[in-house]
């Protein structure tokens, strides 16, 4: 990239399955907003795979001037050929949820929607329910300096916010209270049919199911999957939230997935019945409670199935630093990638020596018939070997496709 500071975060496509029948549009470029900057770049991925280039930068001066809209999260593509994505701040770093919509040469068009959210973070959207849901992180001036829990209260969300899909207006407001302390990831089941859905809560640590009500045509909510806090010495707080940073759910709606970036494992859960998820398996990667790490648990260890804390093993030689981030799956389900880097400043604060080793990617296979995940032991991508590295990575795309590249339709819902 051109510029230091841009902070890459999230990453989409120019073009996704909501284009179908669309034989013009081609996933040639990598859409890549910048939570620093506000800045967005179009990398071409197509021209040559190994050697993407880039191909267009939307300036952050010429989308605060028409959108007021900085800190960008998520990249959808739409079925018009537009790209959408979401925004968590004004350029003064306070918190305001609002979207941004390019053209495919990165040209600003302007909002979609003329409101605004008191926070902005994650979106999904399933035409056939006119339906866009919405979450919440927090103010950038405040989550760009690292995380203060004295601060969440005045600065962080606990909202999911529901549009209408056809005519871009705010319908709901749903606060989901201290279960859903700073709601983060969203993810619609594939289904384009399908009512259900799913939200990783970060701090609350729980994840909140949502469904609508077909006689009211109104959304609601539950707590699908509850952590409980672990009791700890040797760390900041007295308690330790498992933190869940990412979810995913398989193309075959079957399995969530989600990661615990301070508890230090993934967890697979069961959802062919969406309202009461089952434990399928759980696999441990690192995290504050490692065993031959600082910090002692006394109390909770049990819940989770364990007698003591957990031994993280290294792979190909490496101690794995940080804990469990971002998660993509394959198509088939059966390969599971995860990277450790949440945000550089929260990494600095949590994980610091992430900072000096860089960031990694590892595999972990999944049993797709009975359930479970185990740690590939010959898969590691090493970031601190970068030439100009130690370097932090974040988001995983699959180029042929994956898990949340896509949103599905139906062939009879608006685009």
């Amino acid at each position: 990239m051109k510029y230091k500071g841009d902070e890459l975060h999230h990453s989409g496509w120019n073009a996704c399955s909501s284009c179908f029948g669309d034989s013009s549009k081609s996933r040639n470029k990598l859409i890549l907003p910048a939570l620093g900057s506000g800045r967005v770049y179009a990398v071409d991925v197509a021209t040559n795979p190994r050697a993407p280039r880039l191909s267009h930068v939307a300036e952050p001066e010429d989308i605060v001037k028409a959108t007021g809209l900085t800190a960008l999260h998520s990249s959808h593509c739409l079925g018009s050929g537009d790209i959408m994505i979401s925004a968590m701040g004004d350029a003064q770093g306070n918190a305001k949820g609002g979207f941004l919509l390019l053209d495919q040469d990165l040209k600003v068009k302007g909002t979609w929607g003329d409101q605004t959210t008191e926070y902005g973070y994650d979106f999904w959207y399933q035409p056939a329910h006119d339906v866009l849901i919405s979450t919440s992180w927090g103010a950038p001036k405040a989550f760009r300096c690292g995380f203060d829990p004295s601060q969440v209260g005045e600065h962080y969300g606990e909202a999911m916010y529901v549009w209408g899909w056809n005519d871009r207006k705010l319908k709901q407001t749903i606060n989901l209270g201290k279960d859903g302390l700073v709601p983060l990831e969203i993810r619609f089941l594939h289904d384009p049919h399908s009512p259900h859905g799913f939200v990783g809560a970060a701090l609350s640590s729980n994840v909140i199911h949502f469904v609508k009500d077909e006689a009211s045509g109104q959304w609601k909510t539950d707590v699908a999957i509850r952590q409980p806090w672990l009791s700890v010495e040797g760390w900041a707080l007295p308690e330790l939230p498992p933190l869940i940073t990412d979810i995913l759910i398989s193309l075959d709606d079957r399995f969530l997935y989600f990661s615990n970036w301070l508890r230090g494992d993934i967890v697979q859960y069961d959802i062919s019945d969406p309202a009461n998820p089952r434990l399928a398996g759980r696999v441990w990667l690192g995290g504050v409670i490692r065993a031959d790490g600082g910090v002692k648990v006394t109390k909770g260890l049990e819940e989770l199935g364990l007698e003591c804390q957990p031994e993280i093993p290294t792979v190909r030689g490496h101690r794995l630093e940080g804990g469990p981030q971002m998660i993509q799956l394959s198509l088939d389900g059966k390969r599971l990638y995860v990277s450790n880097s949440l945000f550089s400043a929260w990494d600095k604060q949590f994980y610091p020596g992430m900072l000096q080793k860089g960031s990694y990617i590892l595999q972990i296979d999944v049993d797709t018939d009975k359930g479970g995940l185990a740690l590939n032991p010959d898969f590691y991508v090493d970031f601190g070997a970068e030439p100009d590295g130690p370097v932090l990575a974040h988001e995983i795309r699959y180029p042929g496709g994956d898990c949340s590249s896509d949103i599905w339709l139906d062939g009879t819902a608006s685009n």
